[in-house]
């Protein structure tokens, strides 16, 4: 499988890495385009392709991948129109805000469209640890879809939606490792307010959230349950977790996932 990524900037850089480090491609058959001299050598020295042409690197991809900001989609997509295969490549499109309506509108040739998908994953594509959200689209086939899905379930977990519930899926997990990112700073001052140097008290946090991920993962526990196993009576937990509520810890999380998918 042949792989195209136009624009490898902080999310295209991130998916080309994440590829990379996966098993699923093989590094010659990667290839990415972007106009910065700097990324184009980062990458191609991590034995890839790199070129500044958009239309060189679609050419004989499977998948092409367009990583560019929402306001130059159209630019992209129409400087690549007329090398795509609508035969034989997919078109991924990781923009968040860009309606297929609009994708159709500067796509469509003679009532014909490529198979497209709309994904969002996130910066943790490139651990392999992303979540990521595909739209599989009118164009696309289920077998397209199977192919689409397995490149991305190489780099984290996937969920097949439709495109009413994507910015909802941004917001939890495309902009949600940004608010996990700001937890765990403030958690982290919070402990070296308690006595432990900032650095200790940032491994502590990261190693105590991946203690609580896996303990999910593995018990199948919802959130509560688990809470309910270190909240004794009259104990500290439920002390501190009180203190937050009250402060609207809660509240303030879903009030900010509400304000980010609008």
């Amino acid at each position: 499988m042949k792989i195209a990524i136009i624009g490898a900037g902080a999310m295209g850089g991130a998916i080309a890495e994440g590829l990379i480090k996966g098993e699923m491609v093989n590094n010659e058959d990667i290839t990415i385009s972007d106009p910065a001299i700097e990324t184009r050598k980062h990458f191609a020295d991590m034995g890839i392709t790199a070129t500044p042409s958009n239309q060189l690197a679609a050419q004989g991809a499977d998948i092409v991948c367009v990583v560019v900001k929402p306001w130059l989609v159209e630019q992209v997509l129409t400087g690549l129109r007329d090398v795509l295969d609508y035969d034989h490549q997919s078109l991924v499109i990781v923009a968040a805000g860009v309606k297929y309506d609009s994708i159709t509108a500067w796509m469509s040739q003679d009532g014909k469209m490529i198979p497209t998908f709309l994904v969002i994953p996130n910066i943790a594509i490139a651990q392999l640890q992303s979540m990521t959200f595909i739209v599989p689209t009118a164009s696309a086939q289920p077998q397209q879809t199977e192919q689409v899905k397995a490149l991305f379930d190489s780099m984290g977990h996937t969920l097949l939606t439709d495109e009413q519930h994507l910015a909802a899926g941004t917001t939890l997990a495309s902009c949600g490792i940004a608010y996990a990112m700001r937890y765990i700073r403030a958690a982290s001052e919070g402990g070296v307010e308690l006595g432990f140097k900032a650095n200790d008290a940032k491994q502590i946090v990261m190693q105590t959230l991946r203690g609580a991920v896996e303990l999910l993962e593995s018990s199948g526990m919802h959130p509560e349950q688990a809470i309910d196993l270190v909240t004794t009576p009259g104990g500290v937990t439920i002390k501190g977790l009180n203190e937050m509520e009250h402060a609207g810890f809660t509240s303030a999380v879903i009030r900010g996932l509400k304000a980010g998918a609008k």
